[in-house]
């Protein structure tokens, strides 16, 4: 199968779809779609909100256009899918993006057409969710007019060293001759390297458990915390006394969100369910990491108890509420279960993020961010994401945010400063 001379559209143009856009249009002719049509007038003057790809790199891809015109996307002979697959408030697989997708993609494709799906999904999902919808839009018959494949998405948003051509490539296809084919299109732009799994059921389940290994990895730490806490103990200190051994894994405690560690794992266990099996491990974890906005802010309440703070004349401050440092994403942030605890102890609460979109914010929470000064302090402050700007702050600068009364309560949920210059700067110090 020769697709050397073919044209790529990518759907979906967020922190997956845009950096592989940019680095096949720097090779070959790329549609990139988005149904966002103010993201495509953002990307068609080069700037990319999502701060993953600059404006010089956008500009370099001279083979790349951009457009949310159903009817452009025509001219493409592979289809490369990367939209969102996040869950509901009962933590179920929301898959109308996926399908979706499959509809815009159903009605362009025609015959000898390859569809490869990047978002993360359950094992079989892309042959028995979204192969039969591009059967039914296309009037095409899988395996012998078109082909699928799937080649799972590995971006780390905000990681300016892990970036996309230097993470190896999961690749796959539904018959032998389209998974090489498919292989060598992403060795194309992959300079780490790709690896060709059996099959696509196979690839989907390296990528769901990639991340679920990794929620089960902090969801230890996390309890860890919690008993370490109860006794006294600091757990940053365990974890480092711990790291001396050559084969410990160095994870840390703290709050787990966004739309891939935070969410992934669910869509295991709903397959799983789906085939009468009830997880026990992974959900297990779900549930510690879940908890956790609530506990680090109800110990926080507990601190300012202890040291006389009136609670419902008090006023917490909370630098970030982004799901990770030195990104905008605010999607399934914890942050937002640990500004909602606080508020039911009528507390008032102020949030700064410097990258976060105010908008985004109050479109999605109902919440204002602001500025927290020293002309307008707050009573205790909970440092939730290691911002850069954050953690270049001083311990007195920290301090100069807070209102001038006896001990301060702060919360350093990342661990990013050390707990004795912040006790010598006059707080009372909680730590994950």
């Amino acid at each position: 199968m020769n697709i050397k001379n073919h044209t790529i559209v990518v759907i979906g143009l967020g922190y997956v779809g845009l950096p592989l856009a940019v680095e096949f249009g720097k090779k070959r002719p790329v549609i990139g779609f988005d149904i966002k049509l103010k993201r495509i007038a953002e990307l068609n003057k080069h700037y990319d909100h999502t701060r993953e790809v600059d404006s010089q790199e956008i500009a370099a891809a001279k083979y790349l256009s951009f457009t949310g015109d159903v009817e452009k996307i025509g001219a493409g002979q592979i289809f490369i899918v990367t939209v969102p697959t996040p869950v509901d408030k009962a933590n179920y697989p929301d898959l109308e993006p996926l399908e979706n997708a499959s509809k815009i993609v159903g009605k362009a494709l025609k015959a000898g057409d390859i569809v490869i799906f990047e978002s993360t999904v359950f094992p079989g999902a892309t042959e028995e969710f979204c192969v039969p919808i591009l059967e039914r839009e296309s009037g095409l018959i899988f395996n012998r007019d078109f082909f699928a494949a799937y080649s799972p998405e590995r971006v780390n948003p905000g990681d300016k060293t892990h970036r996309l051509q230097h993470i190896k490539k999961i690749t796959s296809g539904s018959t032998p001759e389209v998974a090489k084919a498919v292989d060598d299109l992403y060795q194309e732009i992959i300079v780490a390297g790709t690896y060709s799994a059996g099959s696509i059921k196979i690839a989907e389940a390296a990528k769901v458990i990639e991340n679920a290994q990794r929620d089960l990895n902090i969801a230890f730490v996390n309890e860890l915390s919690v008993i370490f806490n109860l006794m006294g103990i600091d757990t940053s200190e365990v974890l480092k006394s711990a790291a001396t051994k050559w084969n410990f894994l160095h994870f840390k405690p703290g709050l787990v969100g966004g739309h891939c560690i935070g969410v992934d794992p669910y869509y295991l266990t709903f397959k799983a369910q789906e085939l009468g099996y009830q997880p026990q491990v992974i959900l297990a974890g779900r549930r510690i990491n879940d908890n956790m906005s609530c506990y680090a802010a109800q110990n926080v309440i507990r601190l300012m108890l202890k040291n006389g703070i009136n609670l419902t004349k008090a006023t917490v401050g909370i630098l970030g509420i982004t799901f990770k440092e030195n990104c905008p994403d605010v999607r399934n942030s914890k942050v937002i279960d640990m500004a909602r605890e606080f508020e039911s102890w009528g507390l008032q609460v102020k949030i700064m993020d410097p990258l976060a979109s105010a908008q985004e914010v109050l479109d999605e929470y109902n919440l204002r961010l602001t500025q927290i000064t020293p002309n307008a302090p707050v009573d205790s402050l909970v440092i939730a994401v290691a911002h850069t700007q954050f953690a270049q702050m001083t311990p007195f600068e920290l301090k100069s945010l807070c209102a001038p009364h006896g001990k301060v309560v702060i919360a350093d949920l990342k661990s990013i400063f050390n707990k004795s210059q912040l006790e010598d700067a006059g707080f009372v110090v909680f730590r994950l």
